[in-house]
């Protein structure tokens, strides 16, 4: 019996969404951009993809900009507004005016953030491009409305603070914070990462007070390779990639009918299935109860109130995640010790030591992240192979301890 505890990575294509998508890999296979009707019929697709979307997130459907992927949205948030900034700011300069005089912009995010963020803005940074502020949350995985309000300068033009972590799976204040934002400069920019939010949460850019949102098809049950951006109207932004007008002008790209097309159907059944979400909150309660009860020195990374239904991730002592992982797997149970887009680096979580963690302690977390097709019976037997997996690891540890300090006595 294969079990998978990873849907923090990617989820399985929905076979409602994919039924959906079928007819555009090889029937309807027109160019959304084509006058002819194979185009009108690829982009009458699109634009249905569009208004299922932006309904999700109550916004216009010219507000929803189609994108490779969160990681591309992001990335897209930081260079584009930065870009934008800059034009605006050459704009109203003489022409011989020197690149010095132009002010410097400030950027506001986290040190938990994916790092794609993290990538962007200190890229951004190296360059000279912008000033950067990364907000350290507390121990418990959360980010205050205060601490981005005392980071808040005269030259700031972006907040960027994610949703919910991809990997401790912690909840942001992200109304409060668009209050504090907006109460201490209107004109600065704010953005969330609801990657990990989609699923759970309520995204309603209006009651979120978010000017920017970014998101994944396949953390829905979607398609991978394709997302999207929410763009609040006359949100300044540039286009980071040219080649073509789609997309408003934003992203230039042959459009992924087939996929924009699953990530529509995706998003449009996630309200359906709001009422799972008990059931999940009870199986990760479960599931963190029984691995807390059960196997010493096992630790809780990140609140436990404020929580997405479908994470739980722990620290066990004297234990190295790479093995533990590659253990799992051969017991069935497919987990992760971190963000999947991390996986084959050897440096610690850098979300887990932003949350005080020592790197020997980050190097034994794992992550087990929940989905719709989890069952009771699957987290009993978790919990089960767990146990006797982390044993096994502690022997041996105990035993390459035991044999380097007898080797390496004074």
């Amino acid at each position: 019996m294969k079990i998978y505890l990873d849907y923090g990575a990617t989820t399985p294509v929905d076979k409602k969404v994919f039924k959906a998508m079928l007819p555009y890999f090889a029937d309807k296979y027109g160019n959304a951009m084509s006058l002819h009707s194979f185009g009108r019929e690829a982009n009458d697709a699109i634009e249905k993809a569009r208004k299922q979307t932006a309904d999700f997130f109550s916004a216009d459907s010219r507000e929803i900009i189609f994108t490779s992927g969160a990681t591309e949205s992001n990335n897209l948030v930081i260079k584009g507004v930065l870009k934008a900034y800059y034009s605006r700011i050459h704009s109203n300069l003489p022409k011989i005016s020197p690149h010095s005089q132009v002010p410097k912009p400030h950027i506001i995010t986290t040190a938990f953030e994916h790092h794609c963020i993290l990538d962007a803005c200190k890229s951004a940074e190296k360059e000279s491009l912008a000033e950067i502020t990364f907000i350290s949350p507390d121990k418990d995985g959360l980010i205050s409305a205060e601490s981005v309000k005392k980071a808040i300068k005269k030259n700031t033009i972006l907040v960027s603070v994610m949703y919910v972590n991809n990997e401790i799976g912690t909840v942001q204040p992200i109304r409060e914070i668009s209050k504090i934002v907006k109460s201490t400069n209107g004109k600065i920019i704010f953005h969330t990462d609801a990657t990990q939010a989609i699923n759970y949460f309520d995204c309603n850019v209006n009651k979120l007070g978010v000017d920017l949102l970014s998101m994944s098809a396949h953390k829905i049950y979607g398609p991978k390779g394709i997302g999207a951006l929410y763009v609040r109207r006359n949100t300044p932004i540039a286009r980071v990639q040219d080649g073509g007008d789609q997309e408003f002008s934003k992203r230039a790209g042959t459009h992924n009918v087939s996929g924009i097309v699953g990530l529509g159907e995706a998003i449009s059944q996630l309200k359906a299935q709001s009422a799972k979400r008990k059931t999940l909150v009870s199986l990760r309660d479960k599931l963190i109860k029984k691995v807390l009860e059960k196997i010493p020195d096992a630790k809780l990374n990140g609140s436990k109130k404020f929580r997405s239904p479908n994470n739980a991730n722990f620290t066990f002592k004297n234990i190295e995640g790479e093995s533990l992982i590659l253990m799992l797997d051969k017991e069935g149970i497919a987990a992760s010790t971190g963000s999947a887009c991390s996986t084959g680096s050897l440096q610690p979580s850098h979300v887990l030591l932003s949350i005080g963690l020592k790197p020997e302690e980050a190097h034994g977390s794992l992550r087990l992240t929940l989905g719709k097709h989890t069952t009771k019976r699957e987290i009993e037997i978790t919990v089960k192979k767990l146990k006797k997996v982390i044993e096994s690891l502690r022997k041996i540890s105990g035993k390459v301890l035991s044999e380097y300090y007898k080797n390496n006595k004074a």
